[in-house]
């Protein structure tokens, strides 16, 4: 098993400052029925989620296959901001919004509303301090989510998300480039779900079970019930790993096996160019078997994969 890229000095410069975050929109769900709506819809509780506070959920099918994911952050009581993939987020508002009824909510886009921004290093920690992933700090209307640090070698780099309105003054601190901020969400083993990964996973194929995105006393939901028989039952067959690449990868790229050649046995999940020049490095769900057996690019004969330590334990199958 390879080991994390160690953080150089001119690495521990790169890792600190503030993003842009392009990739991603926001939809807003307002109305006095916003929280029971999305409670209903989505595999985490949003109805005891306190406002001021954020959490990470998905949004199934029927068939338990997640059609996009999703940063929640409750701003007022009636007022649920979710942070999404930009490319998921005009047919995931179209959905959601079929299912409102006679809800008291109105789904909305509202990226244009809101400046979306990766804190790095000092300056996440500098917002957030040592705050738990998904505890959220919120200041004159800015909101800052704690996420889940990256880690480069035995170093913990503080990330954040901040959703500042459009219009206010953000912090003047060294500007990270946007694949910077990709590379630190692979090494922090947490990602949302982008369009090339449209109904490819279950929330659990993601490691969501264990880092916060499934709450499973709560509720029905779409695709609650494969959710919970994949859990319980003990039929989890697939989990996300961190792995090396010396060859640049792509989301939805099929990943293969020598002991397996003719089919694919995972899928890339996020990918980024390290920092430092040394190759790449990707989240890729996959089988357990072929874990063992050993990861390659585009066939059996392709680049070989170096499975590296995930940043955060795996809840045990129940």
């Amino acid at each position: 098993m390879n080991t994390r890229p160690e953080l150089s000095p001119p690495m521990n410069t790169v890792l600190n400052g503030i993003s842009a975050l392009p990739h991603l929109g926001v939809i807003q769900a307002q109305g006095e029925d916003a929280a029971n709506f999305l409670h209903n819809q989505l595999s985490n509780d949003v109805l005891l989620l306190p406002v001021g506070q954020a959490r990470l959920a998905a949004f199934c099918s029927a068939k338990g296959r997640m059609q996009a994911s999703f940063i929640l952050v409750k701003t007022a009581p009636d007022t649920v901001l979710l942070v999404l993939s930009l490319d998921l987020l005009a047919q995931t508002l179209k959905r959601l919004s079929m299912f409102v009824l006679r809800a008291k909510v109105k789904m909305s886009d509202a990226t244009g509303q809101w400046q979306l921004r990766g804190l790095l290093g000092d300056t996440a920690r500098a917002v957030v301090g040592g705050a738990a992933p998904w505890q959220t700090v919120t200041v004159d209307g800015v909101h800052a989510v704690a996420l889940y640090p990256a880690l480069a070698g035995d170093v913990q780099v503080p990330r954040a998300l901040c959703l500042a309105p459009a219009g206010s003054t953000l912090p003047a601190d060294p500007e990270v480039a946007p694949e910077v901020w990709v590379w630190s969400e692979v090494m922090s083993g947490v990602t949302l779900v982008s369009q090339p990964l449209f109904e490819a996973f279950v929330p659990q194929m993601l490691n969501y079970e264990s880092v916060g995105g499934v709450n499973f006393k709560k509720g029905c939901y779409p695709g609650q019930e494969v959710v919970a028989r994949s859990q319980f039952r003990g039929t989890l067959k697939r989990r996300t790993a961190l792995v090396h690449s010396p060859v640049a990868l792509a989301a939805g790229q099929d990943i293969f096996t020598p002991a397996d050649p003719e089919q694919p046995c995972a899928t890339v999940v996020l990918s980024a160019a390290r920092p430092d020049g040394q190759g790449f490095d990707a989240l890729v769900s996959g089988t357990l078997e072929s874990q063992q057996t050993g990861w390659r690019v585009g066939s059996a004969e392709g680049a070989a994969l170096e499975l590296l330590t995930l940043p955060y334990p795996l809840l045990e199958d129940i």
